[in-house]
């Protein structure tokens, strides 16, 4: 006979949450894993574990708005003829139009052109509209090749060859036939309505001396004009980053596990890759003992979501950094406006995720053309100069409190760190204390 103690209320695993409990059920009633967008949703060390050290005596901080602050950037400086000149150090990252609408599309396009910085194409190739309202556009080379042609190389301002994703490193992104529109199908010469799911690796180089080759070759394409990219999911940041230096980049984009997607799987989203915070310092040491830091530009993407994240990865050494799903927000991407049709779909406004099955009430990651003219690309343009505006003032206000009037003159000795995870990962000293973990001594 077994005793229940009426004091004690039942007990959850902790290894077996209700979660874990239900994904489970799910896979044994389907036979199939989990896809889903957006990036991961558990909690890694991130930049709300680091502080700022603000100036008093022994640091002379800048007035208010009255004293310059700098938030220009130049990236491409090693090789192109002509490099990419921004207002801000905050730049849009690669979403195809495939994943997103035109209408997207081109919000993203006018809000960035607003505030003086670039978008990127993303996979599936370069819309009229992206180019058009993009004044500063970074094309994507993606291993799938989809929609790539040598005329739309030659109109970006840049090239973005991209080697890895911070949501999949090592693994290809996938475009469900739902969202296949005949738009769609036509720029990557697809059959209408069939799942796509593009490669993992780029057919014609398997390592950076075939890479040298492949940038050499786009490089006279474009008859040295443009500056190349190579973007890596954050994997193994310091050799990916020298090799990438070797093959001939001008940038390196470094893309950490808080990076979103259209659609992959949940067990990559979630298990696969490294905190954007681990990243950074490993790609800076890379850069300074190569002699490149400064003259390779990096730029920082995963998880930005203010001007203090922009702040402390320019401390960290990044040259600029990239948002993905903050933009989306900003446009109206879960917004409570749609709850009751979130809801309808059986989830939350702040929780739809299931951006591959294209029915996003938003019109934003979706092809239907009745939920895609929802969005009115010139009122979401405004709302994304409007976010891009705070992030920037947000940045140069801690700047200023630091005593700096350029943003990219902070460093990591304005940084402190509030755990143990963090400290190691930044290389920053534990708040209180001048020791990280690994630096020796206390």
């Amino acid at each position: 006979m077994s005793y229940q103690n009426p004091y004690t209320p039942p007990r959850k695993s902790a290894t077996f949450d209700d979660y874990t409990l239900a994904e489970i059920r799910r896979a044994a009633a389907t036979g199939i894993y989990d896809i889903r967008g957006g990036g991961t949703k558990r909690k890694v060390p991130h930049f709300d574990d680091l502080l700022f050290l603000g100036a008093s005596i022994s640091r002379y901080p800048l007035e208010g708005y009255r004293e310059k602050c700098d938030t220009s950037v130049v990236l491409g400086t090693r090789f192109a003829r002509k490099p990419i000149e921004l207002k801000i150090p905050i730049t849009i990252a690669g979403m195809s139009f495939g994943a997103l609408s035109g209408n997207a599309k081109e919000a993203l396009g006018r809000g960035a052109t607003l505030a003086g910085t670039s978008t990127t194409t993303g996979d599936g190739g370069m819309t009229d509209e992206e180019r058009g309202h993009s004044e500063k556009l970074v094309y994507q080379y993606l291993p799938s090749r989809y929609g790539m042609n040598p005329k739309d190389l030659r109109r970006a301002d840049a090239i973005e060859v991209v080697v890895g994703q911070g949501a999949k490193p090592g693994g290809g992104g996938m475009l469900l036939g739902q969202k296949i529109s005949d738009r769609v199908a036509e720029m990557r010469t697809l059959p209408k309505g069939i799942d796509q799911r593009s490669a993992c690796r780029h057919p014609d180089w398997t390592g950076p001396d075939d890479l040298e080759i492949k940038i050499l070759e786009l490089r006279e394409i474009t008859d040295w004009e443009k500056p190349i990219y190579i973007k890596v999911g954050g994997a193994r940041p310091y050799y990916d980053t020298a090799l990438a230096v070797k093959a001939g980049a001008d940038v390196v984009v470094l893309d950490g596990m808080q990076g979103g997607t259209a659609a992959t799987q949940d067990v990559f989203i979630e298990n696969v890759g490294m905190p954007t915070l681990a990243c950074i310092r490993p790609a800076v040491q890379a850069l300074q003992d190569l002699g490149m830091h400064r003259k390779v530009q990096l730029v920082v993407s995963g998880g930005i979501r203010s001007g203090a994240d922009v702040a402390k990865a320019l401390a960290l050494g990044a040259d600029a950094v990239s948002i993905g799903t903050a933009a989306l927000v900003a446009i109206g991407d879960n917004d409570p406006h749609w709850e009751a049709e979130y809801q309808k779909l059986g989830t939350t406004a702040g929780a739809y995720d299931d951006w591959h099955e294209g029915k996003d009430p938003a019109g934003i990651t979706t092809q239907d053309p009745e939920l895609a003219r929802r969005l009115d690309p010139e009122i979401a343009g405004r709302r994304l100069a409007n976010y891009l505006k705070v992030m920037t003032l947000e940045a140069q206000t801690i700047a200023r409190a630091c005593g700096k009037n350029k943003l990219h003159n902070l460093e990591p000795e304005d940084l402190c760190a509030l755990t143990m995870e963090a400290a190691a990962m930044a290389q920053v000293p534990l708040a209180g204390t001048s020791w990280y973990p690994g630096k020796g001594g206390f």
